[in-house]
């Protein structure tokens, strides 16, 4: 059976595409965070995630957006306050996360 191509002749992956929207060392852990603490701020967020820059959490929560995988709301107060929420689309996520979650949990003591 020959792999699925697009029109520029490159490979069509489900999992590549995936790995497109969520991968990267921080969008499954933010995603994770937001479906299972809720509604979170951006600092927050950010001290949940030890050794993430400021830089990259925007990005990535940015990128989540966009993809529809989470909601940014800006509440109109002075100083400016923001939170962000997973999405139904987001939550689609949840088992797979929570896959790699109980992986994690069973082989993680095992690194050599």
């Amino acid at each position: 059976m020959k792999a699925p191509m697009d029109d520029n002749g490159k490979l069509k992956c489900s999992i590549e595409y995936t790995l497109k929207k969520i991968g990267g060392k921080w969008k499954t852990v933010i995603l994770w965070h937001l479906s299972v603490d809720g509604t979170l701020r951006y600092n927050a967020l950010r001290n949940l995630l030890p050794g993430i820059s400021h830089k990259v959490l925007s990005q990535q929560l940015k990128e989540l957006e966009e993809d529809g995988f989470i909601i940014r709301f800006q509440y109109d107060t002075v100083p400016p306050k923001v939170e962000y929420s997973i999405t139904d689309m987001g939550k689609t996520l949840m088992p797979i996360l929570e896959q790699m979650h109980k992986w994690g949990t069973t082989y993680g003591d095992l690194e050599p």
